[in-house]
């Protein structure tokens, strides 16, 4: 453990974000507004937002959710389907209204109904993709039935990704949310074009958190936490200061009771303490000096951005300060991710 009580950092970026929409949306988008710079939106909506006038739509009713004077802005993405029209997406991303394009393999994860059965089938949209310059983002999972769950992601690496690495080289990808050693490794053999954003609740949380001595449905999430060994690997690949690792909180809201179901969605929702429990993990590892490149340059360095003009100051605190266990919406409450430790780390936001 390190002495450093105070540290002043530029303001972070959310790389991978889910705001839903609604009530929802109003309810959650002030915790990442708070500490948050920008973040990429995903698009899973219902319906997804799969074209330019989706996202423009979109992108208009976060800007009128935002509280008087935000400074935030929301980076917005398409969801890649078959039947995605290529000229859209170059001419959305020309124009700055999306930073990239989002690919679901169809059924790996919450709202991807509409994701991409055959990959195939969108080469033509990933060609002019990559000859404009438009980032592509992925859940890295396959969803054949017959692939165990906790293995989703190292054959999504094998049959997936690096053939389309090696079709595709010149078009820049991220492996979001990545949850193993493989893909760290994988980011790792690559030099250029490939990049991977880490969750806060992946680098803290094991398949034990969610499975031993009982289902605990506010951990369940997908990709799901994996074993300790990949846990460790992505706490080394955070606090490495390598530049192809950067912070997507993967923060996905849901209703209390519907996690509780009998078939609880997936989601963690993160945003409003993430950052305190990333000090926390730094600090644990020595290596608080890297948090920065990790939360707030790395991302905007691959993205092709300038950093935040703002800065924060996380300071530690002797005693523990308070998080709420929820948050409340119109329609009932969304679990805050509990961490399994004290916060001893405040976040101010420095003008």
């Amino acid at each position: 453990m390190t002495n450093i009580k105070e540290l002043i950092i530029t303001q972070p970026d959310d790389w991978h974000l889910h705001l839903r929409d609604g009530d929802m949306l109003n309810s959650v988008l002030p915790h990442s507004e708070n500490h948050f710079g920008r973040a990429i939106i995903m698009p899973n909506l219902v319906p997804p937002v799969v074209t330019s006038q989706d996202a423009a739509s979109y992108k208009a009713r976060i800007e009128n959710n935002l509280s008087k004077g935000s400074d935030f802005t929301p980076l917005m993405t398409l969801y890649l389907t078959e039947k995605t029209d290529a000229a859209d997406v170059v001419n959305a991303h020309g124009s700055g209204l999306i930073t990239a394009v989002k690919l679901y393999p169809a059924g790996a994860t919450t709202n991807s109904d509409s994701g991409v059965k055959n990959i195939e089938n969108v080469y033509g949209v990933l060609e002019a993709m990559s000859d404009a310059g438009v980032p592509l983002l992925m859940h890295g999972e396959v969803t054949n039935s017959e692939v165990d769950i906790f293995d989703r992601e190292a054959r999504f690496i094998e049959t997936v990704l690096a053939p389309l690495r090696q079709r595709f080289p010149d078009l820049k990808m991220t492996m979001e949310h990545v949850t193993t050693k493989d893909g760290v490794d994988y980011v790792k053999s690559q030099d250029k074009n490939l990049a991977a954003s880490l969750t806060t609740h992946h680098l803290i949380i094991n398949r034990n958190h969610l499975l031993a001595g009982g289902i605990r449905p506010h951990y369940y999430c997908l990709p799901i936490a994996k074993r300790e060994v990949h846990r460790l690997a992505l706490v080394e690949a955070a606090i490495s200061g390598d530049g192809r690792f950067f912070l997507g909180t993967d923060s996905a809201p849901h209703l209390a009771q519907d996690k509780e179901s009998a078939c609880g969605c997936a989601g963690v929702f993160s945003s409003i303490n993430t950052m305190s429990c990333l000090a926390h993990v730094f600090e644990e590892n020595n290596a608080l000096d890297n948090l920065e490149g990790f939360a707030s340059l790395n991302g905007p360095a691959y993205y092709g951005l300038p950093l935040n003009k703002k800065k924060i100051r996380l300071i530690k605190q002797d005693t523990a300060i308070e998080y709420p266990e929820q948050i409340d919406t119109p329609n009932g409450v969304v679990q805050v991710f509990t961490p399994g430790f004290a916060f001893h780390w405040s976040v101010e936001i420095l003008s």
